[in-house]
């Protein structure tokens, strides 16, 4: 078997090549500089030669506040870059699996979003995921798309590498605490995306299980690496963000449940990753 991953840089793209190599199954990892996923024949040159098996379409352009000022690159990347993957990966026969977000909903629910639910994005980066997302069904339904939400990984810029940084150096943090989600560590986002190769086409949602507010998440992050910064919970309009933030971002995981996939609990995988970083504190 043969694997393409396009966004190999990325977090989640790292995680899943190191993962896929792990399993000696041979991977092409591209990266933004090896492909660029808006210029259709670089991406029609790359799947006749490499002849994938199965492509995992995780380039994005992701910096929310950007993609509001960056519109055409937003629905460039987002969008046609996502259909010139998906057209050219299924005219060499291979296997299609495209990662999403959360933000293809518009953020307003108090119930985790089912795989069904109807999209309506309230950002650029949203609607510009939305529209790759549409894109690639009119390529083939015989696609798996893949939610996501509250990503973070070893190497990529996230919310629990930039709490640990600034815990070193501030003793108190003001960390927004009515915004929901569910965490996803990369390596548990990659172990579901190597398990759907084997699943029927279709939408799946994966995160670690339960949920949590931004201000929870970074007490625990605080808590579990022995820092004493002091977490203060303030609203998302005390913060002022530049860009809308979905108030809850919770997916419904029943869909990739039902396949055999067992999310674990967002703790758990969270001290998993302070353990692997050197940061973890073990508490009695």
């Amino acid at each position: 078997m043969k694997v393409l991953i396009t966004g190999a840089g990325g977090q989640l793209g790292k995680e899943l090549t190191k993962q896929l190599k792990e399993k000696d199954i041979t991977v092409i990892a591209l990266t933004r500089s090896m492909l660029n996923i808006t210029d259709q024949q670089a991406v029609r040159h790359a799947m006749r030669h490499f002849r994938p098996d199965i492509v995992v379409s995780a380039a994005a352009y992701t910096s929310v506040d950007q993609c509001e000022t960056e519109t055409e690159k937003a629905y460039l990347v987002n969008g046609i870059g996502a259909y010139y993957t998906a057209l050219e990966a299924k005219n060499v026969g291979a296997d299609v699996l495209h990662v999403s977000t959360d933000y293809v909903f518009d953020g307003q629910a108090d119930t985790p979003y089912q795989v069904d639910a109807q999209a309506d994005p309230q950002t650029i980066y949203g609607k510009s995921k939305k529209l790759g997302e549409e894109l690639i069904h009119l390529v083939s339904d015989e696609v798996k798309i893949i939610r996501t939400s509250w990503l973070y990984g070893h190497e990529g810029h996230n919310f629990v590498n930039t709490i640990l940084r600034l815990a070193e150096t501030k003793d108190h943090l003001r960390i927004v605490n009515d915004q929901l989600g569910s965490p996803t560590y990369t390596k548990d986002a990659a172990e579901a995306l190597i398990h759907l190769f084997d699943q029927k086409a279709g939408i799946y949602h994966v995160s670690n299980r339960a949920s949590c507010s931004w201000f929870d998440f970074a007490t625990e992050i605080v808590a579990a690496s022995g820092l004493s910064t002091i977490i203060e919970p303030i609203s998302t309009e005390e913060y002022g963000f530049q860009t809308p933030r979905p108030t809850y971002s919770v997916l419904d995981l029943q869909a990739i449940e039902a396949t055999g996939w067992k999310p674990r609990h967002w703790k758990d995988a969270l001290h998993e990753y302070l353990q692997k970083e050197g940061r973890f504190e073990q508490h009695d």
